[in-house]
């Protein structure tokens, strides 16, 4: 990717405003040094950080701020730290939307809908009020694909292909796991897919995959259907949850990295690789329109993205297609009955 880093600044002379929330959290405080040494936008391109945070958070956000002083990135052009939404979205280039409601013990799926809902709808409407026109955004806070359909009916200003769920975390971890499987290295592997929702039930696929030295089908060279449906699926799927077992701590690291490969590809552009994106449907694929899917998309600079619309789709990749599809659209009538009460 050296060619992308070093590449002409996407704004030459000026800093690219970029907001992040829940930004004193731990997905933050990885994801905030990246940002700032130009893992986002390249080694040419300055930066200015609004950091968003709740009120009890702030004090800790002040040491978040510490740090990056600290750093002395030589990138970093200014920080404002703030628990006012139309300060960290007034004129902004990009919003990374990490800040959400956490799960927790005993809690029902449909109670965290509700309230990263109403966090979402309030995020929506302050974007909506001060954000730039052209404002790309990326929400990582789960549930993310209805929590960015959420923002989008309450920011309707900003343009619905402007408006994305993270998926890419999914995407490098069956990057990853093919390669180990198959002892490639991660750039010897092209192709792969995550289908729907940023959940337990995306479709992880690697049916038009192609890898570096193998020939014919990668299903085959992985070990055949049985085992992508009892090992390799259910692993990506299930991956979040073996790291909190691990950690105590949900993931991180990889979370933040994810962040950061999806916003650069988006305005540096992916060239002929396909990388999974969170958009709204277009109906490519049968999926029905108004729900935020992860697609198989190939994106320009400045922000563009095509969908890529003649991959193969066998039974096994359709039942399970329609099973993530399915859940998405149980997701956002939910989400919206909740909002409009």
């Amino acid at each position: 990717m050296t060619d992308v880093y070093d590449g002409e600044a996407l704004r030459p002379g000026g800093s690219m405003k970029v907001a992040v929330t829940g930004a004193a959290g731990q997905i933050g405080y990885s994801l905030l040094p990246m940002i700032a040494g130009g893992r986002m936008f390249g080694k040419s391109q300055r930066v200015e950080l609004r950091l968003l945070e709740i009120a009890p958070a702030m004090e800790a956000l002040g040491g978040v701020v510490m740090e990056l002083d600290d750093c002395a990135f030589p990138l970093l052009e200014k920080v404002v730290a703030t628990d006012d939404p139309l300060v960290a979205f007034a004129d902004v280039d990009v919003c990374v939307l990490v800040g959400a409601f956490p799960r927790k013990a005993g809690m029902e799926r449909k109670e965290l809908m509700s309230k990263n809902a109403m966090i979402f709808k309030q995020q929506g409407e302050a974007i909506n009020s001060v954000a730039s026109e052209d404002v790309k955004i990326v929400v990582v806070g789960n549930p993310a694909n209805t929590n960015a359909l959420i923002l989008s009916q309450y920011a309707p200003r900003v343009p619905k292909e402007n408006i994305t769920a993270m998926t890419r975390l999914d995407h490098n971890r069956l990057v990853g796991m093919v390669a180990s499987k198959l002892d490639k290295e991660v750039d010897d592997i092209r192709g792969v897919v995550i289908w729907g929702n940023h959940s337990s039930t995306q479709y992880p696929d690697v049916l038009n995959a192609t890898v570096s030295g193998v020939d014919g089908s990668i299903r085959d060279a992985l070990g055949g259907e049985d085992w992508l449906a009892s090992e390799l699926i259910p692993k990506v799927q299930k991956r979040g949850a073996a790291i909190i077992a691990a950690r105590k701590l949900s993931s991180a690291m990889s979370a933040a990295n994810a962040a950061c490969d999806h916003v650069r590809d988006w305005l540096l552009g992916s060239g002929d690789r396909i990388v999974s994106m969170g958009v709204f449907a277009d109906g490519s694929y049968n999926i029905a329109e108004g729900i935020v899917f992860s697609y198989p998309v190939c994106t320009m600079r400045g922000g563009k993205y095509e969908i890529q619309k003649n991959l193969i789709i066998d039974n096994f990749s359709q039942e399970r297609i329609n099973v993530t599809e399915n859940e998405l659209r149980e997701e956002r009538s939910d989400a919206l009955a909740m909002v409009s009460q």
